[in-house]
């Protein structure tokens, strides 16, 4: 077997890379693809270099695709360097395992793969099985409408996200599957390989509208509204004209059936139908989208030198944070950090300057420009338009979200694919072989290439691998509540002083402080884990410029430490990387409740209340900085303007605990507040609905209030949740004149 057929074979193999899921890893849906993907891609290009140095005729095709990709990926280079985290530009987040040391591998693949797939047979199999793995990604998420174990996310699951894990992000990958199988459907001449693309073609376009992603059904809707008006003006065929009079019915029908039923029993009983016919710009996803693009452009105009560079690739979170919207924060589990701006031409444009972002535009251009050309020729009509279609769906889909490892194989595969219908027809270039380059030579520089491809892939992805499974372990620990074991997974993971350390040192922390919730952390042992999670986050506060995160673990593991003694340094500690985290995000609720926490902390009551009445008026909607400044004010005897915030933050949606309920019932027992009491006991009741002695007071407070049916109606409930309390019961009830 020669060196291109080896290097074929990879390159097919590495159409299957959006299949990839490593599940017990952090991040499974993106990092196993990318840790696959780079190393397949590492072996390739050290194959391929010998290739070329075997025969210059392999030497990359410098067109205009090459121009514009290399162009974009010199702009992200560029701004890698002048980014303001050069760390975070260069290797990404293990999330999203993005960066410019991925996004290298993606053109270098791309350079392989139009250099060495040279005929429309080779083509074929290449986009036989890129659309093989997009048919088996959607059938993976029709699993996950199932309660198979099998299928990762399974469970009845009303949004699918197929084997890329986020609906939206599957949506994109499935729309460019779509298109694909449908141009190669709609010219391939067997018939079985016509059923097939065509088969798989209305899998994949039944799985995007089954993700219920607004912006991808629009984006797919509008593409196949683009392909069959071009077509039809084209070739004037009468089908395509019944096709495009049926498309735009079913368009005006979907718009009006939206607004006459949108606040009808069908569709708000479905949540599917709810979420798809919902348009409003008030809808609370599309607020956070606009709220996100807002941050993240304010922080672009910020400078010009911002406005030139940006803030560097995978950096959004920066900008997004210092102009943060305090709308974002609903209370605890709100999703209040962006590392996206999703939009993808918001993203490119904030984070790599207009020298990215021109060179993004660009991109397309050549896209567009290139793809009209060839709808001239009868033989690419299809191919063309269907690929115009296609860019035109997905720059609409993009524009509400943005691009992953699995997308951005399957798009640079298709740029590539558009460059080969160019020179389709032109004859292969003959063999160009060196003078003087002997076979021994050959395999001297394989070994060497090979070699160093090895190294690279065990420094990069299996270390890279090793130290994500370490902490997957720990986390398995730590929800076996055993301490010692958690503690040497997390010490292996944040040995590793490489791609993913953020996120490893992150999780440590995050472990120490759901720990101390429910266990003490007196002893030397545990006490020791905090301070090496301490100095952890304080490499990811040094490493990671004005990224407010670090600061607030850091703040936080203080205040635990520091809890029980009013006069202790972590108190200090954790106020001063506090107001470090304001330098960087002046306007994040969740830093005025660290600041306050720490202020109790010291008995400084004063001080803390001015930290919750802050949080209170960046987002007066957020029940918990009511309730938190609410406490603290019962703390300073001001017990009326306590009951004041309390009662806001009920209003406001505070759930109380069953402890919040007992607390403030005392207060209100205490002062005979009956009609506030009342209220207070029908939450504890709601609460704690098997609690015998809840119901009893309550009907006590009923019977005290003149609400007597509602008084008995609960101690008859008081007597179903406890028999014993059913003489009591009977007593209670007949002194209020009614029968037991």
């Amino acid at each position: 077997m020669n060196i291109k057929t080896i290097l074929k074979y990879l390159i097919y193999a590495s159409a299957l890379m959006p299949l990839v899921i490593f599940s017990q890893h952090l991040s499974p849906f993106h990092f196993g693809k990318i840790v696959i993907f780079r190393s397949l891609v590492e072996v390739m290009f050290a194959l391929y270099l010998v290739l070329v140095f075997k025969d210059r005729s392999y030497w990359p095709r410098r067109d205009k695709f090459f121009w514009a990709f290399l162009g974009f990926t010199l702009a992200y280079t560029i701004t890698t360097f002048t980014s303001v985290n050069v760390y975070q530009s260069f290797w990404g987040t293990l999330e999203r395992m993005g960066g410019l040391y991925s996004f290298w591998h993606y053109f270098v693949f791309y350079v392989v793969l139009t250099s060495v797939l040279r005929t429309k047979e080779e083509w074929f199999r290449f986009l036989e099985i890129t659309v093989g793995a997009g048919a088996l990604s959607a059938f993976y998420g029709f699993g996950q409408r199932t309660n198979l174990d099998f299928f990762i996310g399974s469970g009845g699951r009303s949004r699918i996200f197929g084997t890329i894990g986020n609906p939206a992000l599957f949506a994109g990958y499935q729309i460019l599957n779509f298109f694909l199988a449908l141009i190669l459907g709609l010219t391939a001449s067997v018939k079985s390989q016509r059923n097939f693309f065509l088969i798989s073609a209305f899998v994949m376009g039944l799985a995007v509208f089954m993700t219920a992603v607004r912006g991808s059904i629009l984006g797919i809707s509008v593409g196949l509204l683009v392909f069959v008006l071009l077509y039809f003006f084209e070739t004037r065929s009468k089908l395509a004209k019944k096709a495009l009079v049926g498309l735009v019915t079913l368009g005006i029908l979907f718009v009006g059936f939206s607004l006459a039923f949108k606040n009808s029993s069908i569709v708000q009983n479905s949540p599917y139908l709810r979420r798809v016919t919902s348009f409003s710009v008030s809808d609370p996803t599309i607020q956070t989208r606009i709220w996100a693009w807002q941050a993240g452009l304010k922080g672009w105009k910020e400078s010009p030198d911002k406005i030139i560079l940006g803030w560097g690739p995978e950096n959004f979170n920066i900008p997004f944070s210092k102009n943060f919207n305090p709308r974002f924060f609903k209370g605890t589990g709100s999703e209040t950090l962006f590392d996206r701006a999703h939009n993808m031409f918001v993203e490119v444009l904030v984070t790599t300057g207009l020298l990215g972002f021109l060179a993004y535009l660009a991109l397309f251009t050549v896209i567009f420009r290139s793809l009209w050309q060839l709808k001239n020729k009868p033989k690419l009509r299809i191919p063309a338009i269907g690929l115009i279609a296609m860019v035109i769906a997905y720059i609409i889909h993009n524009a509400f979200i943005f691009d992953t490892s699995a997308n951005f194989l399957v798009f640079f595969s298709i740029l590539g694919f558009i460059s080969f219908l160019g020179y389709e027809n032109r004859s292969l270039p003959a063999p160009i072989h060196a003078k003087g380059i002997s076979l021994n030579s050959a395999w001297i520089l394989g070994t060497i290439l090979m070699v160093g491809a090895g190294v690279s892939v065990y420094q990069t992805s299996i270390r890279t691998a090793s130290a994500n499974y370490a902490t997957t372990r720990g986390i398995v620990a730590a929800a076996q509540d055993n301490f010692r074991g958690a503690m040497d997974k997390f010490k292996k993971a944040t040995s590793f002083n490489g791609p993913g350390r953020y996120e490893y040192r992150n999780r440590l922390a995050q472990y120490l402080i759901d720990y101390s919730s429910n266990h003490s952390i007196a002893s030397s042992e545990v006490m020791d884990a905090f301070k090496i999670a301490i100095a952890l986050e304080e490499k990811n506060a040094l490493e990671n410029n004005q990224d407010y995160l670090p600061e607030l673990y850091i703040s936080r593991l203080n205040i635990i430490l520091g809890k029980n003694d009013p006069k202790s340094p972590y108190n200090d500690e954790a106020l001063k990387h506090s107001q470090k985290a304001l330098e960087y995000s002046a306007t994040f609720v969740r830093t005025y409740y660290e600041i306050g926490q720490a202020y109790i902390n010291k008995k400084d009551y004063a001080n803390a209340e001015a930290a919750f009445q802050k949080a209170v008026d960046l987002n007066p909607n957020v029940g918990l900085s009511h309730w938190y400044l609410g406490v603290v004010k019962m703390q300073e005897g001001k017990v009326d303007s306590a009951l004041e915030s309390m009662n806001q933050a009920i209003l406001e949606g505070y759930a109380l605990s069953e402890k919040d309920y007992l607390n403030i019932a005392s207060v209100y027992v205490d002062r005979n507040d009956l009609p506030h009491l009342v209220v207070v006991y029908e939450g504890l009741v709601r609460t704690v609905p098997n609690n015998a002695q809840y119901r009893a007071s309550l009907a006590v407070v009923y019977s005290k209030l003149g609400r007597i049916d509602e008084a008995v109606a609960q101690a008859r409930m008081a007597v179903q949740v406890d028999p014993n309390f059913g003489p009591q019961a009977k007593a209670f009830v007949e002194s209020l004149g009614r029968k037991w």
